[in-house]
């Protein structure tokens, strides 16, 4: 069977899904295929090796887990992510050609998958300073209000600030979770962004702008209303 004809029978594609519902993050075995370059592997899943695609799971499973950890925080969510990813990466291997690394052939589809997974999702409602835990309503309060002139060298509180940022994003449209978590998170470049997700390298930049704008337009409300509260309870006691 060619490349260009390779189509995943319905059930080579329930046997995946099994597999992949039963298989935790780098339990995937190797059958022989360990020396096998990622073209070799690609063609020998299309001609119906299943120990092939095994392999690209196996060597591949840890990035796709860990990219999607980026957008997603509860454990579910990524796995559900991922078996979605190799499930479009087994139905397109026809597509594969060895052109580009297997690494960025299956990034892009990680991309375009968590992204549909966001803009498919209902989106969390706006974070109030209520859902804060102590923690994070103290950050706001000792490094929000000074940020400008402090240095922050603290691990602890550099933990508590992404945490907080993590949460606040998660309140975002898709599109800006997107950008922010690829650019910011992951430090691709422009062009990166657009070739993963086909943008247009204008739009990414303005999707970028707009984003962190918005972000920072949540945090300083977030920082209003720890303010406002802080005064009700000044003026109370």
């Amino acid at each position: 069977m060619s490349a260009s004809t390779f189509v995943a029978t319905q059930q080579q594609t329930r046997c995946l899904r099994s597999q992949l519902s039963t298989s935790t993050r780098g339990r995937f075995l190797s059958h022989g295929h360990e020396q096998d370059s990622d073209l070799e592997l690609a063609r020998s899943a299309r001609e119906g090796d299943e120990s092939a695609f095994e392999e690209i799971m196996r060597r591949y499973s840890p990035r796709v887990f860990r990219f999607a950890g980026k957008f997603f925080k509860q454990r579910s969510l990524v796995e559900e992510a991922a078996q979605e990813v190799f499930l479009k990466a087994f139905t397109e291997l026809g597509s594969y050609e060895g052109r580009g690394s297997m690494e960025g052939w299956l990034t892009r589809i990680t991309t375009n998958t968590c992204l549909n997974l966001l803009r498919s999702s209902k989106r969390r409602p706006e974070l109030t300073v209520s859902d804060l835990s102590e923690d994070q309503s103290d950050w706001l309060d000792k490094n929000l209000t000074d940020a400008a002139t402090e240095q922050h060298q603290s691990n602890e509180r550099s933990l508590v600030a992404a945490d907080l940022a993590g949460r606040v994003l998660q309140t975002m449209p898709a599109d800006d979770q997107l950008v922010l978590t690829m650019i910011d998170g992951e430090d691709a470049s422009v062009k990166d962004v657009a070739a993963m997700t086909g943008w247009s390298e204008s739009k990414v930049k303005t999707q970028a702008f707009r984003a962190r704008r918005r972000m920072r337009e949540a945090v300083e409300k977030l920082l209003s209303g720890r303010k406002g509260r802080r005064s009700f309870s000044d003026a109370r006691s």
